[in-house]
């Protein structure tokens, strides 16, 4: 290990452990390097008599955020997987979780244990929220200040690499949440290291990180090493980047496609794929354009869009940037275009937003929907998910549409067996003053979407980040065992029917009706005939029912041979247009 340390404007640096202090020398680029041979396992910096302050570049923080930095040795982990050869976004299925609320240890190791789960499920990548250190116990991780090191509640690195390690033998990828648009309130040491953000040019959530000014060069060296180093010493595959219409980049390649191209080179000396996703608010397709076709290069990015168009047809709930999905046709049109905000009027932002996607050369896999998620769960006013609103047959239709249209699915942890925990907003500053800005910032949040106020929960309170962990004890229930048996059958579907996974979003067409509440999705030979109504429909549909939900267990779907298909209210039908008959709700 060279302890080497990048501070630019530093007149002096010092390496201090426990047996002592060492000086260090300035050399090229702003770097310092020990002047004498240092053999440190815990150490930190001093910069102009400042400190100690942790390494920016630390791998492990058994002392939390603002103690020491310790030495870590990725290269030490035995790895089992040799069989695993990585896994292509196309066709796959992805499930999000946080660590901490996933299981009722809340760790790595112990969430190891539920992999068997997720593959039963049909689950392709495991998605991780961000497990970067931040300081307290828990939150949901978008406050890291340690990008290189894994928290140590998680159970630090290593047992990152044995989590990594049983995913890939049981077939699982895993994709990382990494956060390069912000830094935490609490243990942000590396403005004392040099500009690694832009003062006065801030986002949501704080200053902006510096990606084109004065140093900017090793920040973006930071983030891309950052980048790697998952990708590279912790083999995941994939990388979901945090809100990057926050990025801040003026300069003529922009970050993202920078990364795209380091990755690009790793996965072909690594020989397997890996995958950059971008979390965006733009609606700009530029993003999962090839850089061959003038784009960043990203293999995808969440649309969500799909969200609210779901999430509106099934619960009515119109208040904030619901209103624009008000009308079926918006869940139409995102099931055929995959955005609907795509150069049109944008009620909720005052103004036009977003630009087509070119469904004739763009495969519709790279767009990532949801029908819940940690963002639009967790940043409802009580952390309220769809199961506490909807029916069983309600929510099996929001399966149906997210599993078997032509995007690339992805579950939320417990959306499987209808979770009734809800996800709420959760923080453990240990500085009083950060934790009641917090609660205070919350409730601001969400004045514009008409929220009762009063009903945010505090998230320094405990009780907030306990009740938010899953209850897997749930799923011996029958009607959430009903639920699960229900995604497993999806499951069935897209793995026996190549159509589901078809990534030519022109072959996907959509009929509907406003006034009947009823819409099928045709995908190939088959149709998805949804009835959003809680009174039976008549839909135009003739075929064999090849699997039917229902909000209530005894419904009938019935395919009739006069061209149309009966379904009860709250329900679905997968119905094989190429053939006639008949079938029983499952």
């Amino acid at each position: 290990m060279t302890y080497a340390v990048w501070a630019p404007k530093a007149e002096t640096v010092e390496l201090v452990h426990p047996g002592g202090r060492v000086t260090m020398r300035r050399g090229d680029g702003g770097w310092w390097h020990p002047s004498s041979p240092v053999d440190a396992r815990d150490y930190g910096f001093r910069i102009d008599g400042r400190g100690p302050f942790p390494d920016p570049r630390s791998r492990h923080q058994p002392e939390g955020v603002h103690g020491l930095s310790r030495r870590f040795d990725p290269a030490e982990h035995e790895w089992t997987d040799a069989a695993w050869t990585g896994r292509r976004l196309a066709g796959a299925v992805i499930y999000e979780l946080h660590l901490g609320t996933f299981t009722p240890e809340g760790t790595l190791d112990a969430a190891i244990g539920k992999l068997d789960h997720l593959v039963s499920i049909g689950v392709d990548f495991v998605e991780l929220l961000p497990v970067n250190a931040f300081n307290g116990t828990h939150n949901w991780g978008y406050d890291g200040v340690g990008w290189f090191a894994v928290h140590e509640g998680y159970g630090g690195p290593a047992a990152y690499q044995r989590f990594v390690d049983a995913c890939h033998r049981g077939g699982l990828g895993v994709i990382q949440d990494v956060v390069y648009n912000h830094l935490g309130p609490s243990g942000n040491y590396l403005p004392e290291f040099g500009p690694y953000l832009s003062e006065g040019r801030g986002n949501t959530w704080g200053s902006s990180v510096n990606l084109d000014s004065d140093g900017s060069d090793e920040v973006r060296r930071f983030i891309i090493d950052n980048a790697l180093m998952w990708l590279r010493d912790y083999r995941v595959d994939g990388l979901r980047l945090d809100a990057v219409h926050a990025l801040v980049d003026s300069r003529a390649v922009h970050v993202l496609e920078e990364m795209a191209v380091e990755v690009a080179a790793l996965s072909a000396a690594e020989g397997r794929p890996l995958s950059l996703i971008a979390e965006s608010d733009l609606n700009d397709p530029k993003l999962i354009t090839p850089r061959e076709a003038g784009g960043f290069g990203l293999d995808g990015q969440w649309s969500d869009d799909f969200h609210h168009a779901v999430h509106v047809a099934l619960t009515g709930e119109t208040s904030g940037y619901y209103a624009d999905f008000e009308p079926l046709d918006a869940l139409a049109k995102v099931l055929e275009r995959g955005f609907f905000h795509d150069g049109t009027w944008s009620s909720f932002r005052g103004r036009t937003h977003g630009r087509p996607v070119d469904v004739e050369r763009m495969p519709g896999w790279r767009l990532v929907v949801a029908n819940q998620n940690h963002d639009q769960i967790g940043n409802r006013a009580t952390g309220d998910r769809l199961t506490a609103h909807l029916d069983a047959g309600q929510l099996g239709i929001a399966a149906a549409l997210t599993l078997l249209g032509p995007f690339t699915p992805m579950l939320f942890m417990g959306e499987e067996w209808g979770a009734s925990t809800p996800w709420q907003f959760f923080t453990s500053h240990p500085e009083p003053e950060l934790g009641e800005a917090t609660a205070k910032g919350r409730i601001a949040e969400f004045a514009r979407m008409g929220w009762d106020e009063s009903l945010v929960p505090d998230p320094q309170d405990p009780q907030t980040f306990e009740r938010s962990k899953l209850r897997w004890d749930e799923l011996q229930q029958p009607e959430h065992a009903r639920l699960l048996a229900l995604y497993r059958d999806l499951a069935g579907l897209r793995r026996a029917h190549p159509e589901f996974c078809d990534p030519r979003m022109t072959h996907t067409r959509v009929e509907f009706d406003p006034a009947g509440r009823w819409l099928v999705m045709h995908r190939g030979g088959l149709a998805v005939a949804i009835n959003l109504a809680s009174e039976p429909r008549e839909l135009p549909v003739t075929g064999e029912v090849v699997l039917a939900f229902a909000a209530r267990e005894t419904d009938d779907a019935t395919a009739r041979d006069d061209g149309a298909l009966e379904l009860p209210g709250h329900a679905f039908a997968v119905v094989d247009t190429r053939l006639t008959g008949t079938a029983e709700v499952n």
